[in-house]
């Protein structure tokens, strides 16, 4: 029986996290795809390498070409620019929308069956031109925020009160 293909777009520190998650909880083979030469090749090996120790069977490959995307059954976006100090929306808008454009476009070649899920910021613009680059239908594109504010704000919380973050709920 064929496993899902869960491709990750952008290999930093979410992307990797969602990589080693995806890989522990067994959700399907994972392929790393980022444009730093070296980066998720390293990254596939590190988390091939958990694998036996976990007990985890998962197949895990990083790659510096689109076609790492082939076939996967989701795309998950990560790939983008942090808004740095003194930069604005406007700024971080012209440059994770050139990278996203590019992204959906990858996405429409080599995986146009795929169920998208988008976190690079500012999240609404980047999810509506994937929506409009990929050519995917709007009920298989989607953006994720909230979940990830959530658990900081949880953190954060319990940090300032002093309690287990498990004694803290959001949503």
């Amino acid at each position: 029986m064929r496993r899902p293909k869960i491709a990750l777009v952008g290999g930093g520190q979410i992307g990797a996290i969602l990589a080693f998650l995806s890989s522990l909880k067994e959700l399907g083979d994972v392929s790393i795809f980022d444009v730093v030469e070296g980066l998720p090749q390293g990254k596939a090996l590190d988390l091939s390498q958990v694998g036996p120790v976990e007990g985890v069977d998962t197949k895990v490959s990083g790659s510096n070409h689109f076609s790492a995307l082939q076939g996967a059954d989701v795309v998950i976006v990560t790939a983008g620019v942090p808004r740095k100090p003194g930069m604005s929306r406007d700024d971080l808008l012209a440059i994770n929308s050139k990278i996203v454009a590019d992204v959906a476009e990858a996405i429409k070649m080599y995986c146009p069956e795929a169920f998208v899920i988008c976190i690079t910021n500012p999240l609404d613009a980047m999810v509506q031109l994937m929506r409009e680059r990929s050519g995917l239908r709007s009920q298989m594109v989607v953006g994720m925020a909230g979940v990830l504010d959530s658990a900081r704000f949880r953190h954060f919380l319990a940090q300032r009160l002093r309690v287990s973050v498990a004694d803290v709920q959001a949503m």
